[in-house]
């Protein structure tokens, strides 16, 4: 199955270089970073796998790789699968740790998780993408996919929505016109008038909800984490089943200890 997830308007040409709406890109690093959102994407997969999905002879793939095994930001196992390697880790460390936020935040994320009893979350918006910083998680909390690093459409959950409705007006249809609004779940707002009332709707109230909007059965609450000026950093949301975010709890219990956590966060962003 194609991968598509990342729009960046690439193509793979015999040319060394690309031009794309975004400027010139040279095709060798671009095919390699492919490449490796593959291997990331399937957890692991072999020259053949890769070549078909992304549509590029064998010997071609087969050079990436071994160029990538050679720097060990790949690792080969003995069925012939290829893995990321542990480069990546050091490098999304340091990425994470840019982030002001993820150190400032953490400590409340923790709480907020013990608090509620469910899974807590911290997501940034980096090229129109939603990307988990960090998640703590309760005894009680679900097993899901947002461990940090994954990224996701921001209209599809609350977190995201929570940040596109503190976004300017013009970079939310930015973001639109760069990723779509795909549907995830018969829940997921597809059509940007909807989208924008919804976002009136946060701003008004001062938390977002997720209602199954990205994964079946799942329910979010997130408030937006902006600092003195204004400017929103991120987002934090508490995550759990349908079965037990519902009623009031949903409605008042949970945004409250959002909202405390919230306030705990953007004071202490603005006065580190």
């Amino acid at each position: 199955m194609k991968n598509n997830r990342f729009n960046f308007g690439w193509c793979i040409q015999d040319e060394e270089y690309m031009t794309t709406k975004n400027g010139t890109k040279v095709k060798t690093a671009t095919t390699t970073l492919r490449v490796v959102e593959v291997l990331h994407e399937q957890n692991g997969s072999t020259v053949t796998e890769i070549s078909k999905e992304l549509g590029l002879s064998k010997s071609t793939v087969y050079k990436h790789l071994k160029t990538l095994e050679a720097e060990r930001y790949v690792v080969k196992e003995d069925d012939d699968t290829y893995y990321v390697g542990l480069p990546f880790l050091s490098l999304g460390v340091q990425a994470r740790r840019r982030r002001r936020l993820y150190e400032t935040a953490k400590p409340q994320i923790q709480e907020l998780a013990q608090a509620s009893n469910e899974m807590a979350n911290l997501l940034v918006e980096e090229h129109g993408r939603g990307i988990f910083l960090y998640r703590s998680d309760s005894n009680q909390a679900v097993n899901l996919d947002t461990h940090a690093g994954r990224d996701v459409y921001l209209h599809t959950t609350a977190m995201g929505k929570a940040i596109l409705a503190y976004l300017p007006e013009e970079r939310v249809i930015e973001i639109i016109d760069q990723h779509g609004l795909a549907r995830m779940t018969e829940h997921t707002i597809t059509e940007e008038s909807e989208l924008f009332e919804e976002l009136r709707s946060i701003r008004d109230r001062g938390w977002a909800y997720d209602k199954e909007e990205r994964l079946y059965g799942l329910c979010c609450i997130s408030a937006p984490i902006t600092d003195s000026d204004g400017e929103v950093l991120g987002a934090i949301s508490v995550s759990g089943p349908r079965s037990r975010l519902n009623g009031e709890r949903f409605e008042k219990e949970l945004p409250q200890l959002v909202l405390d956590a919230q306030n705990i966060i953007e004071l202490n962003v603005s006065y580190e």
